[in-house]
């Protein structure tokens, strides 16, 4: 069985090979005594675990190549666990350290036991780090070859198995579903995969677009047609010809136009405003919108007779309350991306942030959820971001999240608010109040996710 591998960083020879005797049973012990040399053994055997000693030459009085090489490691591999081995006279150095992203510290003379604890659990918690990020990198990279749609659910797979089977019928679709859960998406994906993939894909949103300009938009114009119309102009339907036609918020189109549309839908043939000549056009045609057209056709404020021509397939598309599963996968997609176009990489949430974002209605759906990611990605200034960060501060008080696990969990991340307050975040009275010790606090601070500043 292959051993784990374990970098240990320290100029002293005699403590290095002290450390490889006691620790070689267990792992694969790598060594390094200086900056330079640990970042080229790291870079080159990706070690889940590093033990490093903050004294390093060229200034091996201080710890300022110790943090230099701490910040680099952890440049290179976020989720590294930094285990900080320092002098008696240095606790405030590795207090420092762990605010900077190390995994917990201990002092010399070491203590080869509690050595071991620390490192068996450290090894454990970063393997079940890395199992969980191989998971998710694998389900996104599964949902994302879905045509760029993001989505593991059990209903999102409804819906990609309904794109698949209507994508090379040609017959018009109508898509279902509140505003932002990805409508257009899904009506890229189904041209994406029809036979007119080599063709165009034009959407217009039939909402944003005053009644007036609506008709020539859709239809095109003749020159002189009206005040302003200077030459001939084709619509968004003849420019979709051998293509797809996205017709996004149908709802809202007025009447006078829904003839129009009903007509070419039948007999494939329009006529430019001001004109009189009949265009054939070949165009596939998938309409969208948010609200019951049912209920529109009740009101009669659309033609029944056009709302089934536009749906001989229907595609329900769910919220994104009902994705619960998809709601971080989405999350972190959304990070990874826009922490990369904000020079940001290595973000990750908290797991108080994970719970908001779980536990969040998301009334604008993935939108939504974009929105405040990227905003939080902008606006954040620590490496973890927090439910604030994502405007969610208030979620976690909600009814709706009063189980007894998250009512604890309340309480807990209360007491210990309270007491960092009281103490100025100064962690070994923190720590001394509620009874419990400093890797304990330091956990606890983390499940809860509240960030860590480094306080003695």
């Amino acid at each position: 069985m292959t051993k784990a591998k374990l970098l240990i960083v320290d100029d002293d020879e005699e403590i290095r090979t002290q450390m490889r005797w006691a620790l070689t049973e267990d792992y694969e012990i790598l060594l390094a005594q200086d900056r330079p040399t640990a970042v080229s053994v790291f870079r080159q055997e990706k070690p889940l675990v590093v033990l490093l000693d903050l004294g390093l030459p060229p200034q091996p009085a201080n710890a300022l190549e110790g943090m230099a090489t701490l910040a680099e490691l952890l440049a290179i591999e976020p989720a590294t666990k930094i285990v900080i081995v320092s002098g008696q006279g240095e606790k405030q150095r590795s207090l420092e350290a762990i605010g900077n992203g190390a995994y917990d510290f201990l002092t010399k003379p070491v203590d080869l036991e509690e050595l071991k604890l620390l490192l068996k659990r450290c090894f454990h918690v970063a393997e079940l780090e890395r199992e969980y990020q191989h998971m998710q990198k694998k389900l996104q990279g599964e949902a994302q070859g879905f045509e760029g749609i993001i989505g593991t659910c059990s209903k999102m797979n409804n819906v990609f198995e309904s794109v698949r089977k209507v994508a090379t019928a040609e017959v018009p679709v109508l898509i279902l579903g509140e505003s932002g859960t990805g409508k257009e998406l899904v009506a890229a994906a189904i041209h994406n995969r029809s036979d007119r993939s080599k063709g165009p894909f034009i959407a217009i949103n039939c909402s944003a677009i005053p009644e007036t300009l609506l008709e020539s938009e859709l239809f095109g114009h003749e020159k002189g047609a009206f005040t302003g119309a200077t030459s001939q102009v084709k619509g968004r339907i003849e420019s979709a010809a051998g293509g797809t036609l996205f017709l996004d918020e149908i709802g809202d189109v007025p009447l006078p136009i829904q003839v129009k549309l009903l007509r070419f839908l039948q007999q494939k043939t329009i006529e430019r405003v001001g004109g009189r000549q009949q265009l054939q056009i070949d165009a596939r045609v998938i309409a969208a919108t948010n609200v019951d057209l049912k209920k529109f056709m009740a009101e009669g404020k659309f033609r029944e007779d056009l709302f089934y021509r536009l749906a001989v397939v229907q595609i329900v598309l769910p919220p994104l309350r009902d994705r619960e599963t998809d709601i971080e996968l989405l999350g972190k997609s959304f990070l990874q991306r826009f922490g990369s176009l904000n020079g940001k990489s290595g973000l990750l949430f908290s797991q108080e942030a994970l719970r908001a974002m779980i536990h969040y209605k998301w009334p604008g759906n993935v939108r939504e959820l974009e929105n405040r990611v990227r905003r939080a990605v902008i606006m954040a200034e620590g490496k973890r971001l927090s439910a604030a960060d994502l405007e969610l501060g208030d979620v976690m008080t909600s009814p709706q999240t009063s189980t007894l696990k998250d009512a604890r969990e309340t309480l807990e991340r209360e007491m210990v608010q309270i007491a960092l307050r009281k103490h100025s975040g100064k962690i070994t009275s923190v720590a001394a109040e509620l009874g419990v010790s400093r890797p304990t606090l330091y956990e606890l601070m983390d499940k809860l996710g509240i960030v860590r500043e480094a306080k003695e």
